[in-house]
């Protein structure tokens, strides 16, 4: 996954659990793309001290996601989710009985169900 992408999953899954401050200060460094001197001067602390604070971010929301595991259970049922449109796919272009087309209908309520909860 591309480290921008997984920092900002990481932020969408347990920033909640960062204080105020590193909330704040990591939201303007990952999701505004701001710069270490553009925070530095925003919150009147030094470029070393902004890095320093992105680190142990970075650091506390990856041991939330090793002990919990919770993005990597979010992309794994996101991806069943896909593989059930991908074989209903497959089964409408089928031409065999109406009861088969009503079930995939049933099917792909239930997996977009799952796709928007996520």
């Amino acid at each position: 996954m591309e480290k921008i992408v997984e920092r900002g999953m990481l932020y969408d899954f347990y920033g909640e659990l960062l204080t105020e401050h590193q909330k704040a200060v990591y939201e303007e460094a990952v999701l505004n793309d701001m710069s270490l001197s553009e925070i530095a001067e925003q919150y009147e602390i030094s470029r070393q001290g902004v890095h320093d604070l992105l680190k142990r971010c970075d650091k506390i929301l990856n041991e939330y996601e090793n002990k919990l595991h919770l993005i990597e259970k979010f992309m794994k049922i996101k991806e069943s989710a896909a593989e059930i449109h991908r074989v209903l796919d497959e089964i409408d272009a089928l031409e065999d009985a109406e009861m088969m087309k009503k079930k995939c209908g049933e099917i792909r309520i239930r997996s977009n169900e799952i796709l928007e909860e996520l």
